[in-house]
């Protein structure tokens, strides 16, 4: 909710539910997914976040706001999971069907990470996919990840040391999703306004939403 660039961004109504609901809404679309806990910080401000939540049913854990690993960590203590699939709660329009792509890809993989959430390497759009790796590897970033920079995010350490990790990055199946110049993630006053051009709801499919995307969204993002 403290968001510096679009304050309160999760509550914010789009298309006849806050975005906060919109994530919950589509991530339980998911067919391999078996739990979903969301990961808030433990702020009076997002207070508002947790109360909402457990009102639709959901599962809440709070923990640091500024150390994200070690928030993401606690989590996972809550559940008994051998891997994890991060989403950003800032994308609303994240679909189902695409995690248990990247969950399928993972699986065929042997891969430490693996990603489609963002354009990088692969054709998928902005804010359509997710994150996932083992809890083993997750607990490997929370016991040497020392650097506060590799603690704010929870894979920057991944990243920054990336020869020590098998990383894979998967396209869509399905040619339709194939548009990497497209953003549907939520970080800014202009990103919604944006994604408030899109006469869409949360039942609709991935292809349903990048078919509309791209004939209402007039920014488009160059990919990576």
């Amino acid at each position: 909710m403290r968001a510096t660039r679009l304050p309160n961004k999760m509550m914010l109504w789009l298309h006849g539910y806050p975005v906060i609901e919109w994530v919950f809404r589509r991530v339980n679309q998911s067919r391999h997914a078996k739990q979903v806990v969301f990961a808030l910080p433990d702020t009076p401000d997002d207070d508002i976040l947790a109360e909402y939540l457990i009102k639709l049913g959901a599962q809440v854990f709070s923990g640091s706001e500024t150390d994200v690993v070690a928030r993401y960590w606690g989590a996972t203590q809550t559940c008994d999971a051998e891997h994890i699939v991060r989403v950003c709660a800032d994308n609303p329009f994240v679909s189902g069907s695409e995690i248990d792509r990247l969950i399928e890809f993972y699986d065929s993989g042997n891969y430490d990470y693996a990603y489609n959430h963002i354009p990088k390497g692969n054709l998928y759009p902005d804010g359509l996919g997710a994150e996932i790796v083992s809890k083993a590897v997750l607990s490997k970033i929370n016991q040497k990840a020392h650097n506060p920079e590799h603690r704010e995010h929870v894979f920057n350490y991944i990243w920054a040391n990336a020869d020590q990790f098998r990383i894979g990055t998967c396209d869509p199946l399905d040619a339709e999703l194939a548009y990497p110049e497209l953003k549907l993630d939520l970080d800014t006053l202009q990103d919604y306004r944006q994604l408030l051009r899109c006469p869409v709801h949360p039942g609709m499919s991935a292809a349903e939403i990048i078919a509309i995307a791209r004939n209402h969204l007039k920014t488009p993002r160059k990919p990576t």
